[in-house]
């Protein structure tokens, strides 16, 4: 019976969240966790914009503007940490948090003549874009300690490439919900969980991959 509650953790989660889509400050919640998952906080956009979406559809649009633009916002601190302060207090709180592996492997991908490429992809998918936005400033600061520039990942191309992923990315969920309706809705709550799974399933393929390609 535990194995079967913790394999529906996700219903419990997006039970949660819709009670939450429902509070009088749902917008502000959705706001802030937006911004602090770009930054530090495990918990991705999505649990907030879906509900919110599915609860508010007439707004689903705004709901999703809101969302791209706090997480942009939030992502542009993490690059700001990883560029100026990443050495001795973020890399503390990267160790803390057990991010070490994940960041290892976004610095290596960005360091590739595809590293703008990963941006986008960590900006589009559910891969944790804390990392992708504090290994990005490192590898620029890096970068114009080597070379006197930050070259391709200098925060103008970051932001830029953040507003496409993260815009593709929510804007779609609004789309799909908003087209979608009750029906939608009943799909969302009926396959959460093999969505959930699937998501993790995803990034633990691609990071696998990468480390051992």
């Amino acid at each position: 019976k535990r194995q079967s509650n913790f394999m529906r953790i996700f219903t419990y989660l997006y039970a949660l969240f819709e009670g939450l889509s429902r509070h009088k400050l749902a917008v502000y919640i959705m706001c802030i966790n937006s911004f602090a998952e770009s930054v530090f906080w495990p918990i991705p956009p999505d649990v907030m914009l879906i509900p919110m979406c599915l609860y508010h559809r007439r707004r689903a649009y705004y709901y999703a503007f809101l969302t791209v633009l706090f997480s942009v916002l939030g992502a542009i601190v993490g690059y700001s940490l990883g560029y100026y302060v990443y050495d001795p207090y973020i890399a503390d709180f990267i160790s803390f948090m057990h991010y070490d592996q994940a960041l290892e492997v976004v610095r290596s991908w960005l360091t590739q003549e595809y590293g703008i490429l990963m941006i986008f992809v960590g900006a589009f998918t559910p891969i944790p874009y804390k990392v992708i936005a504090v290994g990005t400033g490192l590898v620029a600061a890096e970068s114009v300690m080597n070379t006197g520039a930050s070259g391709m990942l200098n925060i103008f191309n970051f932001v830029l490439v953040s507003l496409v992923g993260r815009g593709l990315r929510f804007f779609i969920e609004a789309i799909l919900i908003s087209l979608g309706g009750d029906k939608m809705e009943k799909t969302v709550k009926h396959y959460i969980d093999v969505i959930g799974w699937a998501c993790v399933a995803l990034i633990a393929i691609f990071i696998l991959y990468k480390v051992f390609a």
